[in-house]
């Protein structure tokens, strides 16, 4: 084997090695807990979160975790669903600022939720599913800090919040990004779509009927020049 062969081979192995360096530090580093969807718009009522929990360790199961949900910006009408295998607790605190709703005001919110007495085992997640009745209108994010317990005793803190920038803290919390307005729902799109291709259907038929009508205007023409030069030769004889 020459010698530039052979060093284009290392190359790419190298390559390959690298690639996959990547891929599984990128795995690892995703591999935290986290919430669904990732955003919604600010104020938004009668939603569902989804706190998804993903087993780190290779000998032990999770079997606990606690969501910590804040207090400043409070969550409000917060219900659990039931989960099997898994008993949830909501824990509730009493707000320094009372929150005004159109129900009256509420002066009690959500601050805890510990989901306990289940397992998740090695490669494997669970889906959390916390409906809420109101999400706060004053803020950009909610931070969900979050401990996750394993049955070797061991606890991980998601509990750092982002400082900005393209780094990731080691052991993040997950957060729930507020926006400002409504997102065009995906049966508005659809709607508008169809009307879109209902609106170009039409105009391709209009054309093609122009398009016939021409050829029929222009076949009668023919016709009517052909039946006059042969009137004309008869005409002459």
């Amino acid at each position: 084997m020459s010698a530039s062969r052979l060093t284009a081979r290392r190359a790419g192995a190298v390559a390959a090695l690298a690639a996959t360096t990547v891929l599984l530090a990128a795995g690892a580093a995703s591999a935290h807990v986290t919430v669904h969807p990732e955003s919604y718009a600010k104020g938004a009522t009668d939603g569902v979160l989804t706190f998804r929990v993903p087993n780190e360790e290779d000998s032990a199961s999770t079997t606990k975790v606690q969501v910590f949900l804040p207090t400043d910006h409070p969550v409000l009408g917060v219900l659990v669903h039931p989960q099997d295998g898994w008993t949830a607790k909501v824990t509730t605190t009493k707000l320094k600022t009372p929150v005004k709703t159109d129900d009256g005001t509420i002066t009690e919110a959500a601050s805890e939720i510990t989901f306990s007495g289940g397992k998740i085992g090695a490669g494997q997640y669970e889906d959390f599913n916390v409906a809420f009745g109101q999400l706060p209108d004053d803020t950009g994010t909610l931070v969900f800090k979050t401990l996750q317990t394993y049955s070797d005793g061991k606890v991980v803190r998601w509990i750092e919040e982002p400082a900005g920038g393209d780094d990731e803290p080691e052991n993040p919390a997950p957060v729930l990004r507020l926006t400002a307005g409504d997102t065009p729902s995906a049966p508005a799109k659809t709607a508008t779509a169809t009307a879109g291709a209902k609106a170009a259907d039409a105009s391709d038929s209009t054309a093609r009927g122009l398009g016939i009508a021409g050829l029929v205007v222009g076949v009668l023409g023919l016709a009517a020049g052909a039946f006059a030069v042969v009137r004309s030769r008869s005409g002459r004889s």
